[in-house]
C-alpha cells in the first residue's frame, strides 16, 4: 500500500528545476531536514545516512506512439531501519 503525503507538480524552466535540485543536495549533504512546502501543506524528512537512490528513465504513451519522456529521481528508506547500510552500484550522472 501507498499513501501519498505531499505531491506537487508544474511546468518550470530547467533553471528553477535546477534550484530545488540543489536545495536537496545541499540539505543531504549537510545532513538536514528536507522541508516540502506548497501552499498550506508542508511535510518535513529526515533523511537517514544512506537510503536507497533510483533514477528511472520512461519513454511512456500509447502503444507504437511514445511521445513522453521522464526522469525520475528517488531516495527511499524504511523508517523502522534510517541508519542502516544500503547496497547499491555506481551510478554515474554528467
Amino acid at each position: 500500500m501507498e499513501e501519498k503525503v505531499f505531491v506537487s507538480s508544474g511546468r518550470m524552466a530547467r533553471e528553477e528545476i535546477a534550484e530545488y535540485l540543489r536545495a536537496v543536495a545541499e540539505s543531504l549533504d549537510r545532513g538536514a531536514s528536507i522541508t516540502l512546502t506548497e501552499g498550506d501543506e508542508s511535510v518535513t524528512l529526515e533523511v537517514p545516512a544512506e537510503p536507497t537512490f533510483e533514477v528511472q528513465v520512461e519513454h511512456e504513451g500509447p502503444e507504437g506512439a511514445m511521445t513522453e519522456r521522464s526522469i525520475e529521481f528517488e531516495l527511499e528508506w524504511d523508517e523502522a531501519e534510517e541508519g542502516e547500510a544500503a547496497a547499491g552500484g555506481d551510478l554515474s550522472i554528467e
